[in-house]
């Protein structure tokens, strides 16, 4: 059994973090229960593809199972089941398929026995998709069982329970007919017959419920009368009986789910309890957007997949995304990814400087399970002291080191930073590597498309003349805070860039307004923000920056600029 700091007990015992809050509630469950095992679970529609929103689930709820484990001291043991519905039927043909038409012959087969519609060993659409989910938890390391309801159903796993729901059959129709429209009404049962002749998941009324035989009797769809076991998998529930069902099957402590569930919980809850079980404690996050605002959904594909996302910044990025406030609705998109990229560097290069209540508020120690790794610093300007300041190079640096570089080359791009930190590499700082390949590709798709470079006018041309000299007088070594001084200077004495109002300003030396740094970005990097100008310069070099300018001033980066727009045309 592990041991645990007494600090991180009382922090944990006291944290605000989201996490810690929901294991709490966890710990009095099951300190009431008396059981001494923790079951988390997960649930996935496997009727379209994985998306981000599916990760973000099994990640928040492993957030908390880490947080209930220090709580608990380990004593407790925990698991966590991926539970797929892949019994379902296939309601829709997704969008995002290859040759939809030939899927239409197999709407409403249970997920699992439709055809596999991609290239792959799978041999059912539901296996091919539940598939691609465990690969992407296993790419991030999650600790897991997969389940498939198909099988649960299939082996009788759910043979108990299922034949108790037939017994409280008028149960759990006082429970959902109040719920359903008056036409709804009249058809509705929680049991869904697999039809013996078709395949087909069947929404058809009951002609008859043996609750002593453990049976269905149910029209088929030739109009025939059928009865059916509602054990070995030759019948289902329908999806809001299911979750309780489920619920009680396994006797499951912990479930996360969208808001969209949000009004059906308590229906979950009271079937769970008719079938025996103590409903399980709950979280409720809010949905993902896409660019318009709209909901993502697996079948449109719209919003980002995990791969998508993999492409342009690392893991621990879209982790902290799904950290961060879970009950705010947010746009899942990929402009969200180099802000979330910096915020997660900012965050772990504070972590080791933080007592046990502030590290548990740091979402990088939720993000690494509470093991984050030490930070990749950098010394500023080539600064070998010991105590040389040290910093993290942030990915919007990297995006404007890539545009004026004007390479797709990693060689490139680490030749301009062993020049701002000499010994440092991609062997020394592996991540950083990484986090080179990600600027250059979300430079390319993204950031070089829709930069928009302008002249300076008159005023702005002179500073920039004026800052080219400044920067001619300083050696190569420069540190960054010298080149960012040398800025500012220039800046303080052009009248339209003066700040009287600044803190510490003087009539002698005002301090500088943020025009001048619009001035610098839109000229010089066609972009509204950048990175501070400083660090910028050091690391692209003063000679470099020099010539940047030249261009610039010459109208050589809007020529160029164009050229490429025209190319992509």
């Amino acid at each position: 059994m592990p041991s645990f700091d007494p600090a991180l007990l009382d922090a944990a015992r006291a944290s605000a973090a989201w996490p810690f809050e929901e294991a709490r509630k966890l710990v009095a469950r099951l300190e009431r229960s008396g059981k001494r095992e923790a079951l988390f679970e997960t649930g996935y529609g496997p009727s379209g593809l994985p998306h981000i929103g599916t990760f973000g689930e099994v990640m928040r709820t492993t957030m908390v199972r880490k947080a209930f484990e220090v709580l608990t001291e380990g004593r407790i043991p925990t698991r966590l089941l991926v539970f797929s519905d892949d019994m379902d039927g296939m309601r829709k043909v997704p969008d995002n398929v290859p040759d939809p038409a030939a899927l239409m012959p197999h709407l409403q087969r249970p997920l699992s026995d439709v055809p596999n519609p991609f290239e792959g060993p799978e041999p059912t659409f539901g296996r091919h998709n539940n598939a691609m989910l465990r690969r992407f938890l296993d790419h991030f390391g999650f600790d897991y069982e997969f389940a498939s309801a198909t099988d649960y159903y299939r082996s009788g796993r759910f043979d108990a329970v299922l034949l108790r729901a037939a017994e409280r059959y008028g149960e759990i129709m006082a429970v959902m007919l109040p719920t359903l429209g008056p036409e709804r009404q009249a058809t509705y049962s929680p049991f869904l017959p697999i039809s013996p002749k078709t395949g087909r998941v069947l929404y058809v009324p009951m002609k008859h419920v043996d609750a002593k035989a453990g049976a269905i009797t149910f029209a088929d769809e030739d109009g025939s009368e059928v009865t059916l076991p509602v054990t070995g998998g030759q019948v289902k529930l329908q999806w809001k009986p299911d979750f309780g069902m489920r619920w009680a099957a396994l006797d499951v402590d912990f479930e996360m789910f969208g808001k969209d569930h949000q009004t059906n919980a308590g229906i979950y809850d009271r079937i769970c309890a008719i079938l025996g079980g103590v409903p399980p404690e709950h979280y409720v996050y809010e949905l993902f957007l896409d660019e318009n605002g709209q909901k993502i959904s697996k079948s449109k594909g719209n919003g980002l997949t995990i791969d998508e996302w993999l492409t342009y910044g690392p893991r621990e990025s879209l982790s902290l995304f799904m950290y961060a406030k879970p009950r705010e609705a947010k746009r899942l998109y990929f402009d969200v990814i180099p802000r979330a990229v910096d915020d997660y560097v900012q965050f772990l290069g504070g972590y080791e400087k933080q007592d046990w209540k502030n590290r548990l508020g740091n979402p990088a120690w939720h993000i690494h399970g509470g093991a984050p790794p030490a930070p990749e610093l950098v010394a500023q300007g080539g600064q070998e002291e010991a105590n040389a300041p040290r910093t993290a190079v942030t990915f919007g640096l990297l995006l404007n080191l890539v545009g004026v570089a004007n390479s797709e080359d990693k060689a490139v791009l680490w030749a301009f930073l062993k020049r701002y930190a000499p010994g440092v590499s991609a062997e020394s700082h592996p991540r950083l590597d990484a986090l080179v390949g990600h600027a250059i590709a979300y430079f390319r798709d993204f950031v070089k498309p829709a930069k928009r470079f302008r002249a300076a006018d008159e005023v702005e041309a002179e500073a920039f003349r004026r800052l080219d000299a400044a920067l001619a007088a300083l050696p190569a070594d420069a540190t960054p805070e010298a080149i960012q001084d040398t800025a500012l200077d220039v800046a303080r004495a052009v009248p339209r860039y003066q700040n009287f109002a600044a803190k510490g300003a003087t009539p002698e030396r005002p301090g500088v307004n943020g025009d001048w740094w619009k001035a610098v970005y839109q000229v010089l990097l066609g972009e509204e923000q950048g990175p501070r100008f400083g660090s910028f310069a050091a690391i692209y070099g003063i000679a470099n920056t020099r010539a940047l300018i030249g261009k610039a001033l010459s109208g050589g980066l809007i020529a160029e600029h164009e050229a490429f727009l025209d190319a992509r045309r």
